[in-house]
């Protein structure tokens, strides 16, 4: 019986848990941002957060203790140096799991787990609103040259026409040959 056994095994044993928890916590520290399934991602969350934790109270012990768990000098670098000091005024909840729908292999169900900042939304914020050029945005100087294009085009055509006709053999020659 699982009494008390909090968590998800994803099929693996402890130690390749742990492994892929430490990979998963790392790239998202590393790149702001992971491509992952939801179960994963949902079991990675708070491990993630436990470290930029760690990183906000940026002792000695603190930065062994990232070490230990990621396992890579350049990401708890990373971690205490850039990503902790953007949170140092957030009391947590330091990411969030959007859902992005099946997977088109094994209609897994993905979801990014990314890291909440303001920057970051502000940016995904810039780019969603593209801009779309009402009527009222065109302005009159664009209307001629749209104009003088039509005249360009149809003169073009015109041009196709007589040369097309001047091309083509009179139908008294076909019949004679």
């Amino acid at each position: 019986m699982r009494h008390q056994r909090a968590g998800k095994k994803l099929g693996r044993d402890s130690a390749h848990r742990r492994a892929l928890y430490a990979n998963l916590a790392g790239s998202l520290i590393e790149h702001g941002r992971i491509k992952t399934t939801i179960t994963k991602a949902k079991a990675v969350k708070p491990l993630a957060e436990q470290m930029i934790t760690l990183g906000r109270r940026g002792d000695l012990h603190a930065r062994r203790q990232a070490t230990a768990f990621l396992r890579s000098r350049d990401v708890v670098h990373m971690l205490f140096a850039e990503v902790a000091p953007r949170f140092k005024d957030r009391p947590g909840g330091y990411t969030r799991i959007v859902r992005i729908g099946p997977r088109l292999g094994d209609s897994a169900e993905m979801a990014y787990l990314e890291l909440v900042d303001e920057e970051y939304v502000a940016q995904l914020r810039e780019e969603r609103a593209t801009p779309v050029q009402d009527a009222e945005t065109v302005s009159d100087a664009e209307e001629p040259e749209a104009e003088e294009e039509l005249e360009t085009v149809s003169e073009a055509q015109e041009e196709l026409e007589t040369v097309s006709e001047a091309e083509e053999p009179a139908p008294e020659e076909t019949a004679e040959s």
